[in-house]
This record gives C-alpha cells, sequence and structure tokens, in this order.
C-alpha cells in the first residue's frame, strides 16, 4: 500500500492557526459508516448521535510546558523539547543545535533554576538527558517552558490551558490529544445527564505524531512509541458495555490506539500500564471501538491511515475533499470528525 495513496490538497490558510473562541462551537463533520453519508454540524450537537449508555473513552494526558531554552557553559544559546520521562529526572529530549551537544555537555536554564547533563546520545539523535534542581520539577517548567505547539502552528498562543483539554489531569504529553479540545465541562455535564459514560485513558503523547511517513510504502513505516495505562474503575465500564452490546466511542486516536493494544478478540480489555507502538491503517480489524471522534490530520500521516482504516480510505478522502470545500478548520486547533 503506498503512503502516497494517503494524500489530498490542502490550502495553507485551512491550517487552524488559533483555537476557537468557545471549544464546542468548532464545526462537526459526522461521517456515517453504514450509510456512507456526511453531514455538516456545530460540534455541541454532538450529543444528537451519542446514546444512553455509550461510553466514551478519552485521554486525560496533560501537555507539560516542554520547550525549554537554556544556554551552554559557553553562552550559547539552546533548545529542548522534552518527549520522554524515561525514569526520574532522566528524560529523552530532542536537543538544538543537535551537533553541538556531546555527551557530558551541561546546559542552564532560567538563570540557574534548572540544570541539565547529556547522558547518551539515543537512537535517531534524541539524547538522555539528566535534570538537576532543586524544588519541584514541574512547577519550574511552569516559570521557564513554552508548550510545544505542532510546527504548522505559527501564532503564538495566548492562553496556555488552550492546548490542554478541560480533564486533562495526568503530566506527561509532549502534544495535546486534541480530538478532546472540543469538550467543555457543560457539554460533558449535557452529556452524563443524557446517560453517556465517561471513561478515561492515559496515553502520553509524543511528538512523533508529528513525524512525516517518510517510506514509499505503508507496512514499512515503523511507529514511534508511547506510554499509556488505563485504571481498573475504567476497564470495568468498558468491558460492561461490550457485554451488553453497547457503543464504545473513542474521544481521539490516542484513546484508539490504548484500547486496540489491550482488547481482545471480545474487545474486552484489562488494566493495564505499558508502551504501544501499534500502527493502524487499512486492513486492520478494529477488535474494541464503535466510533471515533477526530480532527481532521495531515496528508500522508498515519493518523490519516488510521481514520482511514475505520471508515474506508475512499470515504475518507471523499470527505476530507469536501472539508476542503467548505473551508473546515484542520489540524490541532481545527474542526471535528465524528465516524460512527
Amino acid at each position: 500500500m503506498k503512503v502516497s495513496d494517503f494524500n489530498y490538497d490542502l490550502p495553507e490558510e485551512l491550517i487552524a492557526q488559533t483555537p476557537i473562541a468557545k471549544r464546542d462551537e468548532s464545526r462537526l463533520m459526522v461521517l456515517n459508516r453504514d450509510k456512507q453519508t456526511i453531514e455538516h454540524r456545530i460540534f455541541k450537537d454532538i450529543i444528537e448521535y451519542l446514546k444512553p449508555g455509550d461510553v466514551l473513552v478519552r485521554n486525560n494526558t496533560k501537555v507539560i510546558p516542554a520547550r525549554i531554552y537554556g544556554k551552554k557553559e559557553t553562552g550559547a544559546n539552546v533548545e529542548f523539547l522534552l518527549l520522554n520521562n524515561i525514569e526520574g529526572d532522566i528524560w529523552e529530549s530532542i536537543v538544538r543545535p543537535g551537533n553541538k551537544l556531546h555527551i557530558g555537555t551541561k546546559v542552564i536554564f532560567g538563570d540557574g533554576l534548572l540544570e541539565a547533563k547529556i547522558l547518551e546520545i539515543m537512537p535517531g539523535g534524541t539524547r538522555k538527558v539528566k535534570f538537576e534542581y532543586k524544588g519541584i520539577f514541574n512547577e519550574i517548567l511552569d516559570k521557564i517552558g513554552l508548550m510545544p505547539l505542532p510546527p504548522y502552528i505559527h501564532e503564538e498562543l495566548k492562553e496556555k490551558d488552550r492546548y490542554q483539554t478541560v480533564y486533562a489531569k495526568y503530566n506527561g504529553s509532549a502534544a495535546a490529544p486534541t480530538a478532546g479540545l472540543h469538550f467543555t465541562d457543560e457539554l460533558l455535564q449535557k452529556l452524563e445527564e443524557k446517560g453517556i459514560i465517561i471513561a478515561n485513558v492515559t496515553l502520553h503523547v509524543g511528538i512523533g505524531t508529528f513525524r512525516p511517513v517518510k517510506e514509499e510504502t505503508v507496512e514499512a513505516h515503523k511507529m514511534h512509541s508511547e506510554h499509556f495505562y488505563i485504571k481498573q474503575e475504567d476497564v470495568e465500564k468498558i468491558n460492561k458495555a461490550k457485554k451488553e452490546g453497547r457503543r464504545v466511542i473513542s474521544v481521539g486516536t490516542t484513546s484508539c490506539r490504548v484500547l486496540e493494544s489491550i482488547a481482545d478478540e471480545n474487545g474486552f480489555v484489562k488494566q493495564t500500564e505499558e508502551d504501544t507502538s501499534i500502527f493502524i491503517y487499512p486492513g486492520y480489524k478494529f477488535k474494541c471501538i464503535d466510533g471515533l471522534i477526530t480532527n481532521f490530520h495531515l496528508p500522508q500521516s498515519t493518523l490519516l491511515m488510521l481514520v482511514s482504516a475505520l471508515a474506508g480510505k475512499d470515504f475518507i478522502i471523499k470527505a476530507y475533499n469536501e472539508a476542503v470545500k467548505e473551508k473546515y478548520r484542520f489540524f490541532s486547533f481545527g474542526d471535528a470528525m465524528l465516524i460512527i
């Protein structure tokens, strides 16, 4: 299967640079897989498509201000992007300029609030880095760090919390699970009042989510790995729904990847903490999810391949071309799609 099959023409002006004023007033494209229909709605109308007893599974990870700027002991400026907490105060980081940051190099951030030492050059050129500081690491990051916005967003983010879901809880992501950005506390309350059940997973999103697929064939691509866990209380909600024939609808591709990583052949899940590098593309048979809420994804990306696996490539490309024609907003701060 060719990567070029997952292409579509996107005018640059449709790439959303800033969040919409009200989260739940973004547009919503609804794809019905059985009827092969496309509807155009507003996100808060999603309540009309969800039934009492449906389980919405959302990713409650929290984005950390993972982009930090510092100086080497020589005074040269450097940039770190924290990707993955390996253990304790040791992180995997993208560093710039990489060719100047060798093993043993020390870097100072925030006038000495934080210091780092390069321990190892990892596969792919990232660095294993050990941090030293006094106080609480996340509080220091809040003072000196910036939100690691995707490379296609060029405008400054005026409100930090707009790159977080309203239910973000556990620190660890270098990118937001963007499908969840459309929910408000009020909308979630209305959904629960209707009888929709909310379950959580936690997957810490890595910057690999933006890495382009460089191979010519889909099968040759190797997925990045991301750490996740799911608690017993959430497992029970999902398994009860599966037993009773109720729908499990994933909020975002990250939640989908967790559920499909751990589901057995009957769609049942179990309490788990591990890493996943699952790669979902057309031909994949979904075991757990019955529907997906997602944003519009980059051409030739693994995320576009995932939604094509669920809805069919031709139907997805048709829907994306219609979204371009109707001037939907694309990518992280863009509009949403519901696939049922």
